[in-house]
């Protein structure tokens, strides 16, 4: 089988180095690549937004199963391009992606169906999300609803820093478009946590827990940024606390958004904190996480085509998963 690895960061090296150990696999193109893919596979220099020139590749070159790393390609419905041209593809469509294009939508999402996270309120407006400080003083923090490459969320201590959040957010458009509406949430305290599992728009297989550096600078300090480093598994993330978050947070997902017409298939990602009421969603991401998926998949001993064909096939509930 030929397989192309979509996207050009660290995550898809990860991806290139797991996926060219499976016997299934004769062929691995990565578009665009990086320096570390080159040495592995055979970079294609088409960026990975650019859906119209990868769908024409893989058409020509028989790929029998398309990876997309990144988010947005998965937002701009790159996988429903390729499945109306009758390609195998990994990843959820738009309207699942959706999950992660829209933190107000994913939100909205978690209040319907009951699923525990912080509470929250969202704003299209500059002047109405100011006036929302005008009662609330304690931390919080402001997120850009869009796509920000894990960088649209900050922290607030006080209703000063939080003012200062929406204008950079929404009146400086430091996001662009992503800042068109935020949400702003309570503080929520405590460990946090990343949660990744395998879905085939039924049920969900969960890969071990990760932790990554959020903070730019040493010591845990400075902006928030996409992830400067991580580990796996996670210390504080029991046996127990993984049944629970199989069982209140991840199959329930699968299950609304299932039920909202848009079935999910692909990896989904939970953000999690692990707060002395029990594990609370920061957020939903639609694909793999950059950096948890660096040391994840090193720790994988399964091969992972078998499962990326599961979760395409609806047959997710026969594979199991070794470490």
């Amino acid at each position: 089988m030929r397989v192309l690895v979509i996207g050009g960061g660290g995550r898809e090296h990860a991806l290139v180095w797991k996926i060219r150990q499976s016997p299934k696999v004769t062929d691995i193109y990565c578009a665009p690549g990086n320096a570390g893919t080159a040495e592995i596979a055979k970079n294609v220099p088409i960026p990975a937004d650019q859906i119209d020139q990868l769908l024409e590749f893989a058409e020509k070159n028989d790929i029998g199963l398309t990876v997309v790393g990144p988010e947005q390609p998965l937002v701009m419905g790159i996988v429903d391009r390729f499945e109306e041209k009758g390609l195998r593809v990994f990843g959820p469509t738009a309207r699942a992606a959706e999950l992660e294009g829209s933190k107000a939508f994913s939100k909205d999402i978690m209040k319907k169906y009951g699923l525990p996270t912080a509470e929250y309120k969202t704003f299209a407006s500059h002047e109405l999300a100011q006036r929302y400080f005008d009662k609330e003083t304690g931390p919080m923090v402001v997120k850009a609803s869009g796509l920000a490459a894990g960088k649209g969320v900050i922290l607030c201590r006080n209703a000063e820093e939080g003012l200062k959040a929406v204008d950079t957010i929404m009146k400086d458009k430091s996001f662009g478009e992503a800042g068109d509406q935020v949400v702003i949430e309570e503080f929520l305290e405590g460990q946090e946590v990343s949660v990744l599992a395998f879905s085939d728009g039924n049920t969900v297989l969960l890969m071990d827990s990760a932790q990554d550096h959020k903070a730019a600078w040493d010591g845990d300090q400075g902006p928030n940024t996409g992830g400067m480093g991580a580990y796996s598994p996670a210390p504080v993330f029991t046996d127990i606390m993984r049944q629970k978050v199989r069982d209140k947070i991840m199959l329930p997902l699968v299950r609304a958004m299932k039920s909202e017409g848009r079935p999910y298939k692909g990896i989904l990602y939970a953000g999690l904190m692990l707060t002395t009421m029990g594990p609370k969603i920061l957020e939903f991401n639609a694909r793999f996480g950059d950096p948890e998926t660096q040391p994840l998949l090193v720790r994988m001993a399964s091969d992972i085509v078998p499962l990326f064909e599961a979760c395409i096939d609806g047959t997710l509930d026969q594979c199991e998963l070794e470490w």
